[in-house]
């Protein structure tokens, strides 16, 4: 579209609303091409304030319902649940698949957040830069959903949260990526696998949800073992990596919508 046509067409050429329009123009191209985000924005630190403000929330819920500031530290079970926690017999019970995708962006406490977000702002944008905005929010949240799979089958009535599945993924992707990129990365390769020895480590001491990090990681690892290095191959693939972008972005859009609406009912008509 040409914006400067039409705000000439308007008398407005040369106003700051032309050129952020202008600049949400080159920003939208770039990620569907399979760029990372340009001029000073980055989709991975969007999900941090993402993660953040839904955390926010859950905070927000407890209080409203009577909680206090408990949540902030150590939020009970039913309060996870209603914040969007993976629950399987909700899923098969009450059809809230949404939860298969929710449960990766609300977290049992601030340390929990804390830790996540850390480990996604550092590695975050590591990986978008290489593969684009786009293919890593793809990425993201196919990590999250192998993740809640593998959980479902060690441990099925279990409550889950948390950013992690994806953050392996992230971790598994750039192990055989930059494996397969070459010996000038295979510093980065090393570095990624000793801080996910660390973590399933770190994850067997503090009881965490390992099946889950193995699952995310897994499915890292198998998308990394395939992910074009070149640009050419990129862009032969170029049409499935849109229509992939488009469903899971669509579908976490619909889902935290989906959650945010159940938050609202739960809030003002349950009593918490």
């Amino acid at each position: 579209m040409d914006w400067k046509k039409i705000f000439d067409s308007l008398g407005m050429n040369g106003t700051r609303w032309q050129w952020k329009m202008m600049r949400w123009e080159r920003i939208w191209r770039s990620f569907w091409r399979g760029e990372a985000a340009t001029e000073g924005l980055s989709f991975s630190r969007g999900l941090v304030a993402l993660n953040i403000a839904l955390f926010v929330g859950m905070v927000i819920l407890g209080l409203k319902s009577g909680r206090g500031l408990t949540p902030i530290l150590s939020p009970d079970t039913k309060l996870l649940i209603s914040a969007g926690a993976q629950y399987w017999p909700y899923v098969f019970d009450y059809h809230q698949w949404w939860r298969c995708i929710t449960y990766a962006y609300t977290h049992g406490g601030l340390i929990h957040l804390g830790f996540n977000m850390m480990v996604l702002y550092q590695v975050g944008p590591l990986i978008e830069n290489e593969i684009g905005s786009s293919r890593f929010f793809i990425l993201y949240t196919f990590a999250a959903l192998a993740a809640t799979v593998a959980g479902f089958f060690w441990h099925p009535l279990a409550p889950v949260v948390g950013a992690s599945g994806s953050l392996f993924g992230l971790i598994g992707f750039a192990i055989a990526y930059y494996h397969r990129v070459g010996p000038a990365a295979h510093d980065l390769r090393n570095h990624m696998f000793r801080w996910a020895i660390f973590a399933f480590v770190f994850g067997i001491i503090v009881g965490a949800d390992n099946s889950a990090h193995l699952g995310g990681a897994i499915c890292g690892a198998i998308i990394g073992m395939f992910f074009p290095i070149g640009v050419r191959g990129r862009q032969n693939l170029s049409g499935l990596f849109n229509i992939l972008a488009v469903v899971t972005i669509g579908a976490t859009i619909i889902s935290l919508l989906i959650l945010t609406f159940n938050w609202v009912v739960w809030l003002f008509f349950s009593g918490g």
